[in-house]
């Protein structure tokens, strides 16, 4: 949240593009109504940050529930707070039940953000939730229950942590838990008015120039509780910067998961894994710490994908407003260059506070695109004429298959409802019919959830991955799917976006092809499995040294699941 005053900055809105993919927000008949308790005036960070959301399948049937975090205010946190996390049960085909007290999701206080892996490898997903005073880990027990083993597991966490995720850095089986956390702060003695933390251009609102807090990496031990090893491995962050998001990522394709920190007002961590315990921050020679300018700036999240399809992933970096984006290509040894404004992200016509993002193939035709959830940190910012405005339009950058992007989200119909100001994003197939959706964490109102209605001819699949000798999840695996036209690549990833946790299933568009010649995974154990011929429109379960052991068709592409019908999409090369 890095403060600028730029009066060419002004907000305009964007001008109208046509696209061939289409979303409908269907949470109100979903059954996503909870309004969390919530500020009007939000004035302090605690309040600002918003929240995360997560899709899991929690009790095994093949149909993804939805975790948010809950927000709440000052007063309600100083008499005990609000429960932390709210689930929603998906009961039938989008049909959603809010389940959360059945399911034990009791815990009280100012939830942030959700992480979702399965820590036990026990078959079922567990979650860690973030939140301002304490985190909080719940063991899933079957059917959707949960019980909080956080003391159990040596998980307590203070002070103010944002963003948290999973991943197998030591590569020995178990999901050890990376969790950022954000600024000093003290609910009973918040800045003042007159205090240097306290005034936004003149406004009564608190800044983010308190020092930050130092950073945890849990290791875990295998019997259900877990060691700190943040220091020993170099990922403590002694500096005290502002860390937000996390996301982990074999950025150099060696095999062993490298982490990546977006810090607020502060240079980027990219802790490169030495494979024997400890990382080594690249950030600033490989090109993430800082923008193209080499400044310091307001960073949010990151996602990483391979938006070229040349093998290696690539970074995007969302930032505070007034500032653009970072979309950083992967150049291999030599670190990473920007290309923002050659691929045309930088272009846009405003630079609004952007929180969850993630790459992603909304229209199945092997090119992936970007998602950007967007929202000012507080409507008092409205009262100022040349600010980013409180409830701000989504982004969505649609490739065009030459490494270059155009926005599209109002003609996609991201922005044809209510303006909110938004926060986390997961993105995923909700329900279950090859086209991915949108969860999207809002401030003050119910999430959104944008049922992807585009139809075309294009085919897809899934793959939900099993590790035997690997983490039960199979996070760190790697995939690449191999047509005669392209060659795709993904990681299973346990957190990410904005304090969020999106499908562990790997989706890939695939365009004309209705069959994969070959399918290569690369499983966090070492082991490598090829699966050849593999016909496309379908959900499989792949099981590490035991190749397809489960299939789910679907649906024909073209079928929509709701009523209203989308426009075609107009073909795109391969």
């Amino acid at each position: 949240m890095l403060v600028v005053t730029l009066a060419s900055a002004a907000w305009q809105a964007p001008k109208p593009a046509a696209a061939p993919v289409h979303f409908h927000d269907v949470a109100a008949e979903a059954g996503l109504n909870f309004i969390p308790h919530f500020s009007n005036d939000k004035r302090y960070l605690v309040e600002m940050m918003g929240g995360g959301v997560g899709l899991l399948d929690c009790d095994g049937s093949g149909k993804l529930a939805i975790v948010t975090v809950t927000d709440s205010t000052i007063d309600r946190y100083r008499a005990g707070g609000d429960l932390m996390a709210r689930l929603y049960r998906q009961e039938s085909d989008l049909h959603f039940t809010d389940v959360t007290e059945a399911a034990g999701l009791n815990a009280r206080g100012w939830g942030m953000g959700v992480a979702i892996g399965d820590y036990d490898n026990d078959g079922l997903p567990d979650i860690y939730v973030t939140g301002y005073g304490h985190n909080v880990l719940y063991h899933n027990l079957g059917g959707c229950k949960f019980e909080d083993v956080t003391k159990k597991a040596g998980l307590e966490v203070g002070g103010f942590s944002a963003g948290a995720a999973w991943a197998d850095y030591d590569r020995d089986g178990k999901l050890d838990l990376f969790v950022s956390r954000y600024v000093q702060s003290d609910v009973e003695n918040l800045p003042k008015p007159g205090s240097r933390f306290f005034d936004y251009k003149g406004l009564p609102i608190e800044v983010p120039e308190a020092e930050g807090q130092s950073d945890f990496l849990f290791r875990n031990r295998g019997d259900g509780t877990f060691e700190d090893v943040s220091a020993k491995a170099g990922v403590s962050n002694p500096e005290k910067r502002r860390g937000m998001g996390v996301v982990w990522s074999d950025y150099d394709g060696d095999g062993w998961p490298d982490l990546f920190v977006t810090n607020d007002m502060g240079p980027n961590f990219l802790y490169h894994n030495e494979r024997n315990g400890t990382f080594t921050d690249v950030g600033l020679v490989s090109g993430t710490a800082l923008s193209s300018e080499g400044r310091a700036m307001g960073n949010m999240a990151a996602d990483f994908g391979d938006f070229d399809r040349d093998g290696r992933l690539g970074v995007f970096i969302t930032r505070y407003g007034f500032q653009p984006v970072s979309l950083l290509h992967n150049d291999g040894a030599a670190g990473f260059s920007d290309v923002t404004w050659d691929s045309g992200i930088g272009k846009v016509s405003y630079f609004p506070v952007r929180w969850g993002t993630g790459f992603a193939d909304f229209s199945n035709g092997g090119w992936l695109d970007i998602l950007v959830a967007n929202g000012n940190v507080s409507s008092i910012i409205d009262t100022l004429p040349r600010d980013m405005p409180y409830r701000e339009p989504m982004q969505l950058f649609r490739s065009k298959a030459d490494r270059t992007f155009e926005e599209v989200a109002d003609a996609a119909g991201l922005n044809d409802g209510p303006s909110q100001s938004r926060r986390g994003t997961a993105i995923g197939d909700v329900n279950n019919d090859g086209n991915l959706d949108v969860v999207v964490y809002n401030v003050g109102a119910p999430p959104s959830l944008f049922i992807n209605q585009t139809r075309n001819a294009n085919h897809r699949v899934l793959l939900r991955l099993v590790g035997t000798k690997s983490n039960r999840e199979a996070v760190g695996a790697r995939v690449r799917v191999i047509t005669p036209k392209m060659t795709q690549i993904d990681e299973v990833r346990a957190g990410g976006s904005y304090l969020s946790t999106s499908d562990p299933r790997l989706h890939f568009g695939l365009g004309a092809e209705a069959v994969i010649p070959k399918i290569e995974i690369d499983w966090p154990s070492g082991a490598k499995e090829e699966l050849k011929n593999v016909a496309a429109d379908a959900i499989y379960t792949i099981t590490e040294g035991q190749g397809i052991t489960g299939t789910v068709k679907l649906p024909a592409p073209g079928a929509v699941s709701k009523a209203a019908t989308p426009p075609e999409e107009k073909a795109r090369p391969n």
